[in-house]
């Protein structure tokens, strides 16, 4: 079969390589769609995380969904032909946090695409505990819509832990960073019944993407966020922030943006080390949350539900290329500029 593996160096190959055998407990899936991440952005370049992180030989990618094809022993709860999106965070089962229901915390946590073979590739096996299921959908009958939003669960799983880490009901909320997860955690937010959501970037063609979707959308080097807070009426700050760009003057912004006691989910990795005004943040008594992955499986639960109650994620995926043509996908998530971009096994 043919997957897209990293030797080491700069640049990812697509090779031949030997169908994978399915362990007892795991299933064999064959791969519909996948997603480029900035992960998989990280490994390409072989920059220095994707160096301290990454075995060479690694097949990547760990955002898909796929129908099942084969079961290994001792699976019992999943058939042959069911459609499914991969939990890409395999856990030990065994750490404190694990055997307490928190495996999103799991301390021996291995990574599809990362420390393990992932999903750009036409089959893919993982354990049976991480495959969730489409009920009702095939991969025959599913529309190609869906199969797109159904590769991208796993990062809508990171939107929705964190859009939902704080009750957002008629709160006032600020989204820093206009990519997919950014855009995917603000219609989250609007879904579960925020008022006022501004979403910052100081990329042009993802803040006008934003504003397609019907949100005030802003470069904070061009707009100052106090005198948009006075045009929609709010007096007293934001009360939730959304960091999702990783960017140290987002931050910075956030603190100075804030309701006193008001409350941030920050899943965005920061680029540069970060100088805040921590006497803010305790006069101000403000909270900040770190935010990594979804919580297993509870987030599966609440996005399979608002999908099912009317929440489309659909207009953030911009563009689907086919796996033969990696390169140009790459290239087009590389830029920076397009939305969520997806490789399309099919074709």
């Amino acid at each position: 079969m043919h997957a897209l593996v990293t030797r080491g160096t700069p640049g990812l190959e697509l090779v031949e390589i030997p169908e994978p055998e399915t362990p007892p407990g795991h299933v064999k899936v064959r791969v519909l769609r996948a997603g480029i991440c900035g992960t998989d952005l990280h490994i390409d370049a072989w920059d220095a995380w994707a160096q301290s992180a990454v075995q060479p030989g690694v097949t990547v990618g760990h955002e898909f969904c796929g129908e099942i094809v084969e079961i290994g022993e001792g699976v019992t709860d999943f058939a042959v032909g069911q459609l499914m999106s991969g939990e890409g965070h395999v856990v030990c089962g065994h750490c404190r946090n694990c055997r307490a229901g928190r495996r999103h915390l799991c301390i021996r946590t291995s990574n599809l695409g990362v420390q393990r073979d992932g999903c750009f590739a036409e089959l893919v096996v993982i354990p049976a505990s991480n495959v969730w299921v489409h009920p009702g959908v095939t991969a025959a009958s599913a529309t190609e819509q869906q199969l797109d939003v159904f590769g991208i669960y796993d990062p809508f799983g990171n939107a929705v832990h964190t859009a939902l880490k704080f009750p957002v009901i008629g709160e006032d909320v600020l989204v820093t960073g206009a990519g997919p997860i950014g855009l995917m955690a603000a219609m989250v937010a609007r879904h579960a019944g925020a008022r006022h959501i501004v979403i910052t970037d100081l990329a042009q063609a993802r803040l006008e993407l934003a504003r397609s979707l019907g949100f005030r959308a802003l470069d904070p080097r061009e707009e100052d966020l106090a005198a948009v807070q006075r045009e929609l009426g709010m007096t007293e700050g934001f009360d939730v922030a959304l960091e999702m760009s990783g960017a140290p003057a987002a931050l910075v912004g956030i603190i100075e943006n804030l309701n006193f006691g008001g409350r941030m989910a920050m899943l965005g990795l920061p680029s540069a080390p970060i100088e805040l005004d921590f006497g803010k943040v305790v006069s101000h008594m403000l909270t900040i949350q770190g935010i990594y992955g979804r919580e297993m499986f509870e987030t599966w639960y609440a996005m399979a539900a608002m999908a099912q109650t009317g929440l489309d994620v659909s207009p953030v995926i911009t563009d689907r290329f086919a796996f033969s043509d990696w390169e140009r996908a790459f290239d087009r998530a590389r830029a920076g500029s397009a939305g969520k971009v997806i490789l399309d096994f099919t074709r």
